[in-house]
C-alpha cells in the first residue's frame, strides 16, 4: 500500500452581524444574518428537553416566515408563518409545503407564537417548536446540517384557520444553511483589533491551467515570540483574481524533528517537493474551504500554542486550486492570518481524527444504493495513548464528498455503546460545518470507538472509490479537543487485504490488491444481490487500524467492527412542555487534511499476512 492521502477541513460558517433595529425580546444562544438588512435570526436550543426558541426579524410589515427544510427548497418544507395585526395581536399558522405551490396547512400545530411586534418598518415574531414533532408534516431539527427557508409578504393576510391566507411572496425569499443544534458562532473581527497577528499567505502564485493543482508551501514559525503564546482566533485571508478558484486551504504542522533552510523554503506542487515535505503532512492545524466563513475563534479557556518551547517550528499551507475553465493568468495571494495573545488560556489546542483510509481497500461503493454504510473500529489500544485524566472534546468537524449523507461516532466502554460523540445526521457536502459541542465530552484511555459514514448512490452509476477528487468519496471525522497530546492525532482504518483476496477470490501481493479491488469493481455488473453481498463484506471483513502521530504508527487488528452492544432505538416521542393558551398568542415551558503513512512495521506485518493467505 502507498502513501494515501486523508482530508479533513475545517469550514467554518459566514460571519453575522445583524441589521435588524428592533432589540430581541431576549438573551439568546445564536444569532445570523439571513440576509443583510432584510433578516436576522436568532434561536436558543434546549436540549434537555428537545426544543428550540426562534425569534425572526424581517424588514416588513406583512407576513413573515420561517421554515426547516430537507434539503433547502420549498418541497418537503416544514413553515412557520405568522404575521403582527394593527392591533398588536400575532397570528401563527403551522404549515407544510408539498411542492412549489401554496403550502398546506399543517393537520397538528407544532409551531407556536410566544410574541411579536412591528416597530420601525420590521416585523418581529418569537415562536418555538420541539426537534421533533413526530409529525409526517413536519421536519425534524436534527444534529447535523440544516437548511432553513425563509419568506415574506408585504402586507398582513385575514387570519383564517381552515385554508392558507397568505399570497405569493414573488421574490422575497431566501435560503439558508447551518447547524441550529451545534453552531458556533463567529466572531467579528474587530474583537481581535489590539491583538498581535501573523500571516502565512501565498504570494502572487499563478494558478496552473488545469483543472486541480494542489500547491504546497513551507513557512517558519514565528521565531519573535520567544515565550510560549496562544492562538485564539483565526482568519481566512482571500485575496485572488478569482476566489472561485480556491476550494480550499489547508495548514499542517511538520514533524518536530524536520529542518529546512529558512532562506529557500520549499514552495511548488506538492508532489513535486513531497520528498522534502512528507514528514509535515500529518497532523492539520487549520483550514479553510469553498463557502467558509473568514473567521473562527476557539473556545476561551483554550488556545493554540507557539513560540518558547513550542514543539512546532514549521508548517505547511498547502491550496487546492480548481480551474476548470483553465485561466492562464488567475493569481491568488491567499493565506491564513492568526491572532496571538500571551495571556494563556489554561489548556493548549490538539486535534483528533477517527474514519478510514482513503483508497479503494477502505471505499468501494456500489452505485445506484441508498443506503451503504461503512464502519470504522479505533480500539482501547490506541486510545492507551490517552492520558489518565481523559481529553476534553469540544467541536466536531465531519467530512465525506457528493455522496455522503450522514456521519457519527459512538462511545464504546466495556464493549458497550455509551452514546455519540457527535451524530451528524443530516450532512451536506455544500455546507460543512466546524460543529461546537452543546455539552463538551471528556474521553478516556480504553474507550473505544466506532465511525460510520453513510452514502447514497442513486444518482452514479459508476463505482465510487476512495479519493481526494471530489467525485471519489472519505470517511472522516475530526475533533478539536483539549489537553493537547503529542503522541496521539488520528485514529483510522482500512480493510485488510487478505480479506479483500478471500471474498473477491484474487491472488495478489498486498500492494496490488488495491488495485485489483478497483479493476474488478469498476468493471462489475451491480445487481441487486451483488450490491447486499458487498454491504454484508463491509459489515464483517477485518480491518486494519493505525493511530498515534509521526512517522512511524501503531497498528491494531480489529477482526469486527459491531463487536459491541448498541445503543437502543426508540420511538419517535416529541418532548417539551408546550401549551396553547390562545388562538393568537402561545406560551411554552421549556421542561483536514490529515496524511497517513502507514509505518514500515505494518506494511511488514501485513506483507507476511498477505503470503500466508496466498499460501
Amino acid at each position: 500500500m502507498f502513501i494515501q492521502f486523508v482530508v479533513v477541513l475545517f469550514v467554518i460558517q459566514r460571519c453575522n452581524g445583524v441589521t435588524s433595529p428592533v432589540s430581541p425580546f431576549t438573551t439568546y444562544q445564536h444569532t445570523v444574518e439571513l440576509q443583510p438588512n432584510v433578516s436576522d435570526l436568532w434561536w436558543t436550543i434546549n436540549e434537555a428537553n428537545q426544543t428550540i426558541l426562534f425569534e425572526l426579524h424581517i424588514k416588513t410589515t406583512g407576513w413573515i416566515a420561517l421554515g426547516i427544510s430537507p434539503a433547502g427548497g420549498m418541497t418537503g418544507a416544514d413553515i412557520g408563518v405568522g404575521w403582527v395585526e394593527q392591533s398588536g395581536t400575532v397570528r401563527f399558522l403551522d404549515e407544510y409545503a408539498t411542492t412549489f405551490t401554496l403550502p398546506l396547512l399543517d393537520n397538528s400545530t407544532d409551531w407556536f407564537a410566544l410574541q411579536g411586534r412591528e416597530q420601525n418598518g420590521w416585523t418581529a415574531i418569537q415562536f418555538t417548536r420541539a426537534l421533533d414533532t413526530c409529525d409526517s408534516m413536519d421536519v425534524a431539527i436534527q444534529s447535523g446540517t440544516n437548511h432553513l427557508i425563509f419568506a415574506y409578504g408585504l402586507v398582513d393576510p385575514t387570519w383564517n384557520t381552515t385554508s392558507n391566507p397568505i399570497t405569493y411572496h414573488q421574490t422575497r425569499r431566501g435560503s439558508y444553511s447551518l447547524s441550529l443544534r451545534s453552531y458556533s458562532d463567529p466572531p467579528l473581527e474587530s474583537k481581535f483589533a489590539t491583538l498581535n497577528y501573523f500571516d502565512f499567505r501565498m504570494n502572487n502564485y499563478t494558478i496552473p491551467a488545469q483543472d486541480t493543482t494542489y500547491y504546497c508551501k513551507v513557512f517558519r514559525a514565528p521565531t519573535n515570540y520567544t515565550t510560549k503564546q496562544h492562538v485564539i482566533a483565526n482568519k481566512m485571508l482571500l485575496n485572488s483574481t478569482d476566489i472561485s478558484k480556491i476550494h480550499h486551504l489547508l495548514m499542517y504542522e511538520c514533524d518536530s524533528t524536520v529542518t529546512f533552510n529558512d532562506s529557500n523554503l520549499p514552495s511548488d506542487i506538492c508532489e513535486n517537493i513531497y520528498n522534502k515535505i512528507g514528514a509535515c503532512m500529518f497532523n492539520i492545524a487549520t483550514g479553510w474551504a469553498v463557502g467558509g466563513d473568514v473567521m473562527s475563534e476557539f473556545p476561551s479557556d483554550a488556545g493554540y500554542p507557539i513560540g518558547g518551547n513550542a514543539t512546532v517550528k514549521y508548517y505547511v499551507v498547502q491550496m487546492h486550486y480548481t480551474n476548470s475553465d483553465l485561466c492562464t493568468n488567475c493569481q491568488d495571494s491567499s493565506g491564513l492570518r492568526f491572532y496571538v495573545t500571551d495571556a494563556l488560556r489554561k489548556y493548549d489546542i490538539g486535534y483528533l481524527t477517527f474514519g478510514t483510509d482513503t483508497d479503494a481497500l477502505s471505499l468501494t461503493i456500489p452505485p445506484q444504493v441508498e443506503t451503504f454504510s461503512v464502519d470504522t473500529y479505533c480500539p482501547a489500544s490506541a486510545t492507551a495513548l490517552f492520558p489518565a485524566s481523559g481529553i476534553t472534546i469540544i467541536n466536531a468537524f465531519p467530512h465525506t464528498h457528493l455522496q455522503g449523507k450522514s456521519i457519527w461516532t459512538k462511545i464504546i466502554r466495556n464493549k458497550t455503546a455509551v452514546g455519540y460523540l457527535f451524530n451528524a445526521e443530516t450532512y451536506d457536502f455544500n455546507y460543512q460545518f466546524n460543529n461546537r459541542l452543546p455539552n463538551r465530552i471528556t474521553i478516556y484511555p480504553g474507550d473505544e470507538f466506532s465511525t460510520r459514514c453513510v452514502y447514497n448512490t442513486m444518482n452514479k452509476n459508476t463505482t465510487t472509490f476512495g479519493g481526494e477528487r471530489t467525485v471519489d468519496e472519505m470517511c472522516l471525522h475530526m475533533f478539536t479537543y483539549f489537553p493537547r497530546m503529542e503522541n496521539m492525532s488520528l485514529c483510522l482504518s482500512f480493510i485488510y487485504s487478505g480479506s479483500w483476496a478471500n471474498f473477491l477470490g484474487i491472488n495478489t501481493t498486498m500492494n496490488q490488491t488495491s488495485a485489483a479491488v478497483r479493476k474488478i469493481a469498476s468493471n462489475m455488473t451491480w445487481t441487486s444481490n451483488m450490491t447486499t453481498k458487498w454491504q454484508n463484506f463491509y459489515n464483517n471483513a477485518t480491518r486494519i487500524t493505525v493511530y498515534g502521530r509521526g512517522m512511524n504508527l501503531p497498528y491494531a487488528i480489529v477482526p469486527s467492527v459491531s463487536d459491541y452492544r448498541d445503543l437502543q432505538k426508540t420511538a419517535c416521542v416529541p418532548r417539551g412542555s408546550i401549551i396553547n393558551t390562545s388562538s393568537a398568542t402561545r406560551t411554552i415551558h421549556f421542561g483536514i487534511w490529515h496524511v497517513l503513512i502507514i509505518s514500515t512495521s505494518v506494511l511488514s506485518f501485513l506483507t507476511k499476512m498477505n503470503s500466508q493467505h496466498m499460501k
